[in-house]
């Protein structure tokens, strides 16, 4: 046989043998794909008829290429929100389940990007490719699988980290009118993270994407970018796109406690977030309920916030922090929305528009604002020496109110009102200047045992600039020590003690 005929036999055999494969494989089984169509389509919902198989929650392809999420599953239609923009969706269009729920894209890649809230990028720095997919809607870890609040996380402000300290794994609600200084509060929080092993998840919802841009490129200065994902659904995205956006920010955050790390989420803000869900809730003809909101969205925010928790050892160990930002209408905190993400976090930081414009920033209202984690989530340092501000504050507060009254005070009453506006000066603290902890215990020290009382109260900020930089260049040993041992014990107070007196008699000069 000729070597060309025997290359066509060995060939033969060949696709012979690839063929009988093939047919052992094929699998012959009819696979069946739901589908219904599109009723009617206005303002971002969809009425769709069949689809009696459909899943709350879960992922719809329609035919044009959009997806949307199926909300309203009723006997003869289902009640779709269409994801992003709806113009392309049309009446008589067929629909197919995809038997997903809604999930997004997750990976250690999305750490210093601006995402939106279905994962995609729009920082314009190249695609991102997941490792997992995360669903947006999930159970809250349950009581047996949790920690006690325990281990600090220091925001670098000293009002908060005095008297309304926050801890990993805590819910601090952030509340407040327009223009007080709230979302400052959380970008101060999460610049003091650098170096402290946290991730920062910040969540924009409804924000203009100018603030936005600003809120980036302060990070980005600050260094803070470096552990940081930015969430963004703007003023301009659908209704849709800006419910589901906090619910992205923390199936993120999940994905990054569920390796063991510690995340700081903030929500900015959820007034914006329960406008969203009403306009979609109205939309899909849901009964309205007070001021119009649907009668779940006291669910809605509680099945958000329940999700921030810190987590044993045997699941992980990590946690997830939340500050959620609400805005209140002219100082209203007993309004519906406020009342309810009251009730479900673990303490308010109320900022009040009075204090901001008398230049008292932050602008911390400290008898409305309450950590009910409280001591446990501070260290002992800091315990001790915040413990007679609140008081010290609270008594100012009520003797100034009442000698605006009275004409002659008695001296004991003098020297309280006096030490109280130094105490409020010392509180004082610019933007985007975060303090670290054993600066906040050597000066909140010096506010309390009276060593600024005899400093007038105009300087008492000059006093504080400069009492910072002599303690890096002549007593660096006392900051050390208060890093390492988080405790004042006498070594410690006896060289703060000195340090406080030698720059007296230098600032007094």
């Amino acid at each position: 046989m000729s070597d060309q005929k025997l290359k066509n036999v060995t060939a033969a055999a060949d696709i012979a043998e690839r063929l009988k494969k093939e047919i052992a494989s094929f699998d012959a089984a009819a696979h069946a794909q739901e589908s219904g169509v599109v009723r009617d389509v206005g303002d971002g919902i969809a009425s769709i008829a069949g689809l009696t198989g459909a899943k709350s929650m879960e992922l719809l392809s329609f035919e044009g290429g959009a997806y949307g999420v199926a909300l309203n599953l009723e006997h003869d239609r289902v009640g779709a929100m269409v994801l992003g923009d709806a113009s392309s969706v049309r009446a008589g269009e067929r629909v197919t389940l995809t038997g997903n729920i809604l999930s997004i894209p997750v990976s250690d890649k999305v750490v210093g990007r601006v995402v939106n809230p279905l994962g995609k990028q729009i920082d314009g720095k190249g695609e991102l490719k997941a490792d997992k997919m995360y669903p947006i809607e999930k159970v809250a870890p349950g009581v047996m699988t949790r920690e006690p609040v325990n281990v600090p996380l220091m925001t670098g402000i000293k009002a908060i980290d005095a008297m309304i300290p926050i801890g990993r794994g805590q819910r601090e609600l952030i509340i407040g009118d327009r223009q007080t200084g709230k979302t400052a509060i959380a970008i101060d929080t999460i610049i003091n993270q650098k170096g402290q092993g946290v991730i920062c998840v910040y969540v924009a919802i409804g924000q203009k994407e100018s603030k936005v841009a600003k809120i980036v490129a302060k990070l980005e200065q600050a260094g803070a970018m470096e552990y940081t994902i930015i969430v963004l659904a703007g003023a301009s995205d659908p209704a849709s796109i800006q419910y589901i956006a906090p619910y992205s920010g923390v199936a993120i955050a999940e994905y990054f406690m569920d390796k063991g790390k510690d995340v700081l989420v903030v929500y900015d803000d959820l007034s914006k977030h329960a406008w969203a869900y009403r306009e979609v809730s109205l939309l899909l003809r849901r009964p309205p309920g007070r001021e119009a909101y649907p009668g779940d969205v006291f669910y809605l925010h509680s099945r958000l916030l329940e999700r921030a928790c810190r987590v044993n050892k045997e699941n992980g160990g990590g946690s997830i922090t939340a500050l959620p930002i609400i805005e209140t209408q002219a100082g209203d905190i007993s309004a519906y929305i406020p009342t309810n993400v009251i009730s479900i976090t673990d303490g308010q930081i109320y900022l009040e528009g009075d204090l901001f414009y008398k230049g008292i920033r932050p602008a911390l209202n400290v008898g409305l604002s309450v950590s009910r984690v409280g001591g446990a989530a501070q260290v002992k340092a800091m315990k001790k020496v915040a413990g007679p501000i609140r008081l010290e504050l609270a008594q100012f507060r009520e003797l100034e109110a009442f000698s605006q009254f009275a004409t002659d005070l008695d001296e004991a009453t003098k020297k309280q009102i006096e030490r109280g506006r130094r105490i409020v000066e010392v509180l004082k603290q610019d933007q985007f200047a975060p303090m670290s902890m054993e600066h906040q215990v050597c000066v909140l020290y010096a506010a309390t045992k009276g060593y600024v009382d005899g400093i007038d109260a105009a300087r008492v900020k000059d006093w504080e600039a400069g009492f910072h930089t002599y303690l890096e260049d002549s007593a660096a040993n006392v900051l050390s020590a208060l890093r390492e041992r988080k405790a004042i014990d006498e070594e410690i107070e006896t060289g703060l003690k000195k340090a406080l007196n030698d720059w007296n008699s230098m600032f007094t000069k």
